[in-house]
Parts: C-alpha cells; sequence; structure tokens
C-alpha cells in the first residue's frame, strides 16, 4: 500500500481549452497560459519529419495515435495501482498491463510518499501551464515523477524534451508551494526490454525550457 501524504496544499483547478495551435490554460486569476506541451512543439522537429518521410505520413499517423492511446492507458493503470485500487488491473488491454507489469517492480521498490498525481500547475513567473504525472518520493528523495511508453530504447540526448517538461514542473510546483522538488525522474516502458530510468538534476533544464518558452512567444506572441 502506497502511502499518500497528508499535507494539506491544494493547487488550484485550471480552465483548459483545446485548439489546432495547442493547449491553453487558465489559472483562477484570468491569464491565459499555453500548456507545456504546446511550448516545446517549437523545438526542431528535422528528427521527426525525417522519420516520417521514411515511414510515410499515414504510417507515421497510425503510429502515433496508436502511441498516445496507449499511453493514456498505461498511465491510468499506473494512476490507479498509485492509488491503491484492487482493481487497477480491470478494463484495460493485455499489452498495456504487461507494459506497466514490467515497470511495476521499480515503483514498488522505489516509489512512496505521494504527494499529488495528475497535478494541476502553473506558473506565473514563466507564464506556461500543465498537469505533471506525479509527484512522490522515488528513492526517499521528492521527485517529479513522469511516466513514458516506448517501443524501443531511449537515450537520454532524444529525450531532452521531458527533462525540459520535468524542469518546469518542479519550477512550478516550487513557486506554487514553497517545497523544493530534489530530482527529476523518467520512468520509460519499453517493449520487449526491461524499463528505464533516467535521474536529472530539477534545475539543470530550465534554461533551455525557457530558452523555447522565448521563442514560443515570438513566434506566437503569447
Amino acid at each position: 500500500m502506497f502511502n499518500h501524504v497528508q499535507h494539506g496544499i491544494e493547487l488550484e483547478q485550471l480552465g483548459c481549452d483545446t485548439t489546432p495551435t495547442g493547449r491553453f490554460y487558465f489559472p483562477p486569476s484570468g491569464e491565459k497560459y499555453p500548456s507545456v506541451t504546446t511550448v516545446l512543439s517549437v523545438q526542431d522537429k528535422s528528427g521527426l519529419e525525417a522519420w516520417k518521410a521514411r515511414v510515410g505520413e499515414e504510417e507515421a499517423k497510425r503510429i502515433s495515435i496508436q502511441a498516445a492511446n496507449r499511453g493514456s492507458d498505461v498511465h491510468l493503470i499506473a494512476e490507479n495501482y498509485l492509488n491503491n485500487l484492487p482493481d487497477y488491473k480491470t478494463k484495460c488491454m493485455p499489452i498495456n498491463l504487461m507494459t506497466f507489469n514490467s515497470l511495476k517492480p521499480v515503483i514498488d521498490a522505489r516509489v512512496n510518499n505521494i504527494y499529488f498525481q495528475e497535478a494541476p500547475l502553473y506558473s506565473h513567473r514563466i507564464k506556461t501551464a500543465g498537469r505533471v504525472d506525479l509527484i512522490a518520493e522515488f528513492d526517499g528523495q521528492l521527485s517529479i515523477i513522469d511516466f513514458k511508453t516506448s517501443r524501443k530504447p531511449k537515450k537520454a540526448e532524444w529525450i531532452e524534451g521531458y527533462f525540459m517538461q520535468e524542469s518546469f514542473y518542479a519550477a512550478a510546483f516550487y513557486e506554487r508551494t514553497g517545497l523544493a522538488i530534489k530530482q527529476l525522474v523518467t520512468l520509460v516502458m519499453v517493449d520487449d526490454d526491461k524499463p528505464q530510468v533516467f535521474i536529472e538534476q530539477p534545475m539543470k533544464w530550465l534554461p533551455k525550457f525557457l530558452e523555447l518558452r522565448n521563442k514560443y512567444k515570438s513566434i506566437h506572441g503569447i
């Protein structure tokens, strides 16, 4: 059974609007902030475009939709498991449960003292918002924890966007609560292979994210 910390901290819910140009959140104070993933969309896409050209537009679309649906399902399994729900296995596809089960020993051994799941976060300083998968202790250290699925093992240099996203969450969480995140943890569930654990320092990737945030503003004016 996972311990859910009774910290008494409340994170304000955010309004949300998903448009063809991205997702936007609305804090209670009335601002309009792009989501962290919308900001990250201004990253260089040459690698992605090369992959689309290699496999074809339709196949790339099919793979992307399948990956998104699978990722959402596995996230839900993890969320229910961490909420100590005995029926966390029900109503999910066997392949997605198998994917989660590859990571389950890591979660059991290294995750506990849960602060928030699927928590809304925003930053007035960075003018960005989003929802973080999990804030909990990993190896006893308060961490931003992000779940990912992948067909193949990742290299750290391929997933810098994940680290930038998590670094934003760490900064926004501190701004909202005054609690300092000690590390960023990316847990990648890989098809037919052992899971990967990437651990990064919270502020290491924030300057790169701020560069992208400035680039996004220069393009879109918000």
